[in-house]
């Protein structure tokens, strides 16, 4: 591999900017800034943030004492892009106007992959991403939806449900592609995946489609229902679309999604906040369930991983419901910084060759 591989991480979430540095696998430094509403108010589109996302980022660097001359690789987190097998892809040209298209939805990861791409043709390195969001491996019949008009779509975790599957493995003493795992990520949306021999075969759509309801997400909704509410005439098409992503789940029902201060309502006695925290984890087990008959039985782990694999009412009460179909283990966080990092060490290393866009 030569010497030491230095590798830029940049992550941007909608009120974030996530910077890390790695050198040759472990972190010299994370960093998260923050930008207030008021700050990003005044910019009509993601791409307009532009200029302040990219200035964040150098920034970071120059206070940590990184200079540009000394990074070999830069790994962006994904935007939405076009359906993908999972893998290393750099970022081209393709990939940044189908990012800007929207076609795909909005994310201000799109700003930061072309921020990526600019710096990398800058430096003349490599700009990368991993396991982006849009990541689609699903058998054929996962994408049925029962209506010909809608075909199930595969958006969730990515990202850290591939890299918690690798390290899942290597606890199992095998490889990623050699094993079966259920791999349940429990954010502020929760996708619970059924990794076959490397592939995500089938996972819930955890945007806005289906599966558990989770701290800021409906979930799956009774059909008949959610169309009446639709009809209604008491809300718009807007509204709709909060209720089932950002506005449902532990919010609708508690007004928070926080899990420690829920956690909290319940150490002092809140028998309704007990009840819809066991609801949600009596969902998450419904669903491991399923991607353990979609895997016919031959599961050799269920990894829990994300921010409320923390929780330890969460994971107590998911090993109690299904720890008969295979051992629990646990990978809390959300780990994306070092995913991205640990991806762009496996195509510096020649581990992994580079996929197509």
């Amino acid at each position: 591999m030569g010497k030491a591989k230095r590798i830029l991480v940049i992550n941007l979430g909608s009120t974030s900017t996530k910077v890390a540095v790695s050198e040759s696998g472990k972190m010299l430094f994370t960093e998260s800034v923050n930008h207030p509403a008021d700050e990003l108010k005044q910019y009509k589109t993601i791409i307009d943030q532009y200029e302040l996302r990219k200035g964040t980022i150098l920034g970071v660097l120059a206070k940590n004492g990184v200079s540009l001359d000394e990074v070999n690789g830069i790994a962006s987190r994904g935007g939405n892009m076009k359906p993908i097998p999972g893998g290393i892809y750099e970022i081209c040209p393709a990939m940044i106007e189908d990012m800007k298209s929207g076609k795909y939805g909005q994310h201000p990861n799109m700003c930061g992959g072309i921020v990526a791409y600019n710096l990398g043709k800058e430096l003349n390195i490599p700009a990368l991403t991993v396991d982006p969001p849009t990541v689609d491996e699903m058998c054929g019949s996962a994408c049925y939806s029962g209506i010909p008009q809608i075909k199930r779509q595969s958006s969730f975790h990515a990202l850290n449900q591939k890299a918690t599957a690798r390290k899942i493995a290597a606890r199992l003493g095998k490889n990623y592609e050699d094993v079966n795992l259920i791999v349940a990520h429990l954010g502020g949306g929760i996708s619970v995946g059924a990794h076959h021999k490397g592939k995500v075969v089938d996972v819930n759509n955890a945007l806005d489609g289906d599966g558990p309801f989770s701290p800021e997400r409906a979930g799956t909704l009774p059909a008949g229902d959610l169309v009446k509410l639709c009809f209604s005439g008491g809300y718009t098409r807007e509204e709709v679309l909060k209720l089932v992503q950002g506005g449902g789940g532990l919010v609708a029902y508690l007004g928070t999604t926080s899990g420690l201060e829920i956690e909290k309502r319940i150490s002092e006695g809140d028998a309704v906040a007990a009840e819809v925290f066991e609801a949600m984890s009596y969902q998450i087990a419904k669903e491991i369930g399923a991607c353990a008959a979609v895997l016919e039985g031959r599961v050799d782990a269920i990894a829990l991983t994300g921010s409320l694999a923390y929780s330890k009412r969460v994971t107590d009460s998911l090993k109690e419901k299904v720890s008969f179909i295979a051992p629990v283990l646990l990978d809390p966080g959300e780990n994306e910084m070092e995913a991205l990092a640990a991806g762009a060490m496996r195509y510096f290393s020649g581990e992994e060759q580079l996929a197509i866009y």
